[in-house]
């Protein structure tokens, strides 16, 4: 396991592109690999979760050219892909394994078992198992379903209804794709206000996918060469783009420019809870590129106040929590996330994980069971701290190290590479040290 040492920066400027979306970029493979034709994907993100996929697809026959952020795949059609000779390995990618297991459940006579590494075979996996099932999906693994690996026997499903109790879109994706192949419409209903990454791609490659309120349907193609394939230049990913946008808020002599970033209004709370914390935000060329909204941001240093991050909003910034926590302990006032249980279900536990980082940064806060109180103190001291292999984490405390009294040491810091391979490299590019 590596470790990095960092010191505060004097100032931090510059222009940067973010890589490519991941969740856009799993999509862009997935629905590719079972359409008809061949479609080209630039600024795809070639970090080890999007490698998992195209690794996976290739087992299942799929030809996949990739060449760093150039991705061309030819696909085979919604009946093409043949059954694998072996495990499939998602890797540490939950999107992999979830979206999959709804795709594969779908397919007549496919076989197929799904597993990852240490991390992923910890996670719940009965939030995509159950519903799956409800629509009569075969599915198996340890405890019963309860955790990778995961065993799948396809089979023609007929659609049905379901209501999310969670805004999740890995399952509303697997519930989706299910029934793709299919002859029956599928209602997902409840809390479907998650990423709608599936919902605006499938609509692009001529699926007939309607979202009315709180419900959205899928009726499965009848005609022989849909869906179309779709040729797409993928977003800079808000998630990635976070950091940077929390770097240059909290720090007192910097202006950060994050160019073509997805503006996904499901995708963007991050940047909704840093305006409403005081900091100074610009959005410039905003245009629309394939099914998504994107543009420039920049956010330059600002006095920022703690606030309140819960309800609907959740979502649309579960990625981006422990960056804000940093944001957070960085203001003045009270910072109280809530309604984010789902943070148990990430890489790690990001509750228990944060809060004993930021303690060691010697900052009070308090752990909930479904978020935490974070009391501002408008500095950070220097400490060592564990990425525990979660991506998010080992940025989030680079981010902090920008600004902290004293040197930063971050155990695991190679698991940027899961999202964000360069991020070393960009963080030395805007960075001036003393």
């Amino acid at each position: 396991m590596a470790s990095r040492q960092l010191s505060a920066a004097l100032r931090l400027r510059g222009a940067l592109s973010v890589p490519g979306d991941k969740s856009i970029s799993h999509r862009a493979v997935m629905f590719n690999a079972i359409a008809e034709g061949k479609a080209e994907i630039t600024h795809f993100l070639p970090g080890a979760d999007c490698l998992s996929t195209i690794a996976c697809f290739r087992a299942m026959g799929v030809h996949i050219e990739q060449h760093a952020d150039r991705v061309v795949v030819h696909g085979v059609g919604l009946r093409g892909l043949k059954e694998p000779q072996d495990v499939l390995d998602c890797g540490n990618s939950g999107t992999t394994l979830r979206l999959m297991t709804g795709l594969l459940a779908g397919i007549d006579g496919m076989y197929a078992v799904l597993t990852g590494d240490a991390s992923l075979r910890s996670r719940p996996q009965r939030r995509i198992v159950d519903p799956l099932r409800s629509l009569g999906a075969t599915l198996d693994g340890r405890e019963h379903g309860a955790l990778a690996p995961l065993s799948v026997r396809g089979a023609t499903l007929h659609g049905g209804r379901y209501e999310l109790m969670i805004a999740s879109a890995q399952v509303k994706s697997a519930l989706l794709l299910a029934v793709l192949s299919g002859d029956g419409v599928m209602a997902v209903t409840g809390r479907t206000d998650g990423r709608d990454h599936t919902e605006r791609m499938l609509a692009g490659m001529g699926i007939d996918i309607q979202t009315r309120g709180a419900v959205v349907t899928l009726t499965p193609p009848v005609h022989p060469v849909f869906p179309y394939a779709l040729s797409m230049r993928v977003p800079g990913d808000p998630s990635s783009a976070a950091f940077w946008w929390v770097a240059a808020a909290i720090h007192p002599n910097a202006e950060i420019t994050t160019m073509g970033v997805g503006m996904n209004p499901t995708r963007i709370g991050a940047l909704d809870v840093l305006r409403a914390m005081g900091a100074r935000v610009t959005v410039q060329n905003v245009r629309n590129e394939g099914s998504e909204p994107v543009a420039d941001v920049t956010v330059a240093s600002s006095t920022l106040k703690g606030t309140t991050i819960q309800g609907a909003i959740i979502p649309a910034l579960i990625d981006e929590i422990p960056v804000l926590a940093v944001a957070a302990a960085m203001a003045t006032g009270e910072t109280r996330i809530a309604d984010a249980a789902e943070l148990k279900a990430k890489e790690t536990d990001r509750i228990s994980t944060v809060v004993n980082a930021l303690r060691a940064m010697g900052v009070r806060v308090e752990p909930m069971a479904d978020g935490m109180v974070i009391q501002g103190r408008g500095q950070l001291d220097g400490a060592k701290v564990d990425s525990h292999g979660d991506h998010r984490l080992a940025m989030a405390w680079a981010v902090a190290a920008l600004v902290a009294r004293g040197e930063m040491r971050i155990a695991g810091s190679e698991a940027v590479d899961v999202s964000y391979p360069d991020f070393w490299r960009d963080i030395a590019t805007i960075s001036e040290q003393g």
